[in-house]
C-alpha cells in the first residue's frame, strides 16, 4: 500500500514537472515576444516622430513661401512697384502658389502615408521612389498597438511566473489536498497566462 502511494507520488511529481516545463516553454515564448515587439514598438515611436518633424519641416517652408506672397501682393496694393515689374511679380506669385500646393500634398501625404491619400496624389519621394510614404498617423496606429500588446505581455508573464510558483510549491508539499489544490491553480492561472500571450501576439501582428 505505502508502495503504491508512492508510486502515484512519483506520477503526479512527473505531471507536474511536465506541467512546468510547458508553461515554462509559453513564458519563454511570451518573453520572446514581449522583447521583439517592444523593440519594434521604440521603433515606430521614433518613426513616428520623425515623420511630424518633416511634416513641420515643410509646413515652416510653406509658411515662409506664404509669407512672400503676402509681401508681393502687399507692394501691389500699396502701388510700390514700378509698372513693368508687375507683369514679372505676377508670374512670380503663381510660381510661388504652385510650391504651396506641392508643399501642400507632401505634408498630406507625410501624415497620411501614400497608400492612404492614393498614387494620384503622390508628391514626396523616398530615395527617388514614390509611394513608399509611411505617413505619421499609421506609425501612430502602429505604436499604440504594440503598446498595447505590450501591456498584455506583461499580463501572461504575470499570470505564468505565479503559475511555476505554484508548481514548484506543489512538489514540496507532503499533503495530498494541499497539494492538488495549489496543482489546480497551477493549471488555471498557466491556462490564464497563455491566453494572454496569444492576444499579444494577436494585437501584435496585426500592428
Amino acid at each position: 500500500m505505502a508502495e503504491e502511494e508512492e508510486n502515484k507520488g512519483s506520477r503526479l511529481e512527473i505531471y507536474i514537472g511536465l506541467l512546468l516545463a510547458v508553461f515554462a516553454a509559453v513564458l519563454a515564448i511570451n518573453d520572446l515576444g514581449a522583447g521583439r515587439y517592444g523593440d519594434d514598438e521604440k521603433i515606430a515611436h521614433n518613426k513616428h516622430t520623425e515623420m511630424y518633424n518633416w511634416f513641420q519641416s515643410k509646413s515652416i517652408k510653406q509658411s515662409l513661401v506664404k509669407g512672400q506672397i503676402e509681401l508681393m501682393k502687399t507692394l501691389e496694393q500699396a502701388d510700390a512697384l514700378r509698372p513693368e515689374l508687375k507683369e514679372a511679380m505676377t508670374a512670380n506669385v503663381a510660381k510661388l502658389q504652385k510650391k504651396i500646393d506641392t508643399y501642400e500634398r507632401e505634408m498630406r501625404e507625410i501624415q497620411q502615408g501614400s497608400a492612404a491619400v492614393g498614387q494620384e496624389n503622390w508628391a514626396q519621394d523616398v530615395n527617388g521612389e514614390m509611394g513608399k510614404i509611411t505617413g505619421a498617423e499609421e506609425y501612430k496606429v502602429i505604436y499604440e498597438k504594440l503598446n498595447d500588446a505590450g501591456d498584455i505581455y506583461d499580463l501572461a508573464t504575470l499570470f505564468l511566473q505565479l503559475c511555476l510558483v505554484c508548481g514548484a510549491i506543489s512538489l514540496i508539499l507532503q499533503g495530498a489536498g494541499a497539494r492538488k489544490a495549489f496543482i489546480a491553480v497551477m493549471i488555471v492561472l498557466g491556462l490564464i497566462g497563455s491566453w494572454y500571450c496569444w492576444q499579444a501576439y494577436t494585437v501584435a501582428f496585426s500592428a
